[in-house]
């Protein structure tokens, strides 16, 4: 059964997920439903949930996860990753695209298996995951709060995160919520060098006030930033913080048919903003008449 926490959060998520485009819907009942691991690209897997999603960067200097789902998928994320066969307390670096209970509450169960990873994320997001989901603008309350993770280092625009042979590149892209990073990286896929992109967010939870009126002071320029920066970021190997964004379940049942290159998906990541952005400019209009 899912927890209070989990059922209010999400009510407010789908509402957001419906409000960028009905094709991204997916009902907070199955958000969090156990799905087999798979490979995605050299050294490059999924871990997550039916739709919270979860990275594993695996090197041989050690492992990298990229968001812990809810708490729920981060007991998952931490089955899926020795379901691999790796070892989860190889983990080294804990990413995070924005600090909302779906994408943060399982970093502490990721943790809990790796108590030496580290937490790598920006100023804005990172404080509220330290603080356990405390001090975010808008989602205030117990149902919102989680088990918090201390933050080792600050993530600022453009830094870059390197271990083994990966580097991963943080753009924080604010809007959803105010340290909202989206993340690039170059990985191998079907034999082919790639620029692989894990999207934040660009939904605008039911409530956000726009233009005149802000929720948080700058938001609507943090989206207006951040649309500019989505369109120019190379993305061949489109990902995202929330499977139902990249069509990630179709994507897979064609990985497991034999589509070697199933994820990358350039055309699907530039219809995606081109939507998210016109669902945007449409609830500030809308606000500001």
């Amino acid at each position: 059964m899912r927890s209070p926490a989990a059922r209010a959060f999400g009510t407010v998520a789908l509402t957001a997920a419906v409000f960028v485009s009905p094709a991204f819907a997916q009902s907070p009942d199955t958000w969090a439903n156990p799905i087999r691991p798979f490979q995605i690209g050299e050294g490059l897997y999924y871990v997550g949930a039916y739709d919270l999603a979860s990275y594993l960067f695996v090197s041989k200097a050690g492992l990298i996860v990229l968001d812990g789902g809810d708490q729920t998928v981060g007991k998952q994320v931490v089955a899926n990753i020795r379901a691999l066969g790796f070892d989860p307390a190889q983990v080294k670096i804990l990413l995070n695209t924005h600090q909302h209970y779906d994408h943060a509450a399982g970093l502490a169960e990721i943790r809990r298996a790796a108590p030496n990873a580290k937490l790598y994320a920006s100023a804005a997001d990172g404080a509220v995951i330290a603080a356990g989901g405390r001090g975010d603008p808008f989602l205030t309350g117990k149902a919102y709060e989680y088990e918090p993770v201390p933050l080792a280092r600050t993530l600022k625009d453009g830094d870059k995160v390197t271990l083994g042979g990966w580097t991963l590149t943080a753009h924080v892209t604010g809007g959803h919520t105010a340290g909202c990073t989206t993340w690039t990286f170059p990985v191998r896929v079907a034999s082919k060098v790639r620029q692989g992109l894990v999207h934040c967010s660009s939904s605008i939870l039911p409530g956000y006030q726009l233009g005149k009126a802000e929720t948080y002071p700058g938001i609507t320029a943090a989206y207006e930033k951040s649309f500019a920066t989505w369109k120019a970021l190379p993305c061949e190997v489109f990902l995202a913080s929330h499977g139902a964004f990249f069509g990630m379940n179709d994507k897979r049942k064609a990985l497991d048919a034999g589509k070697a290159d199933a994820f990358v998906d350039p055309a699907g990541c530039k219809g995606f903003y081109e939507r998210a952005e016109i669902a945007f400019r449409a609830e500030l209009k809308r606000q500001n008449p």
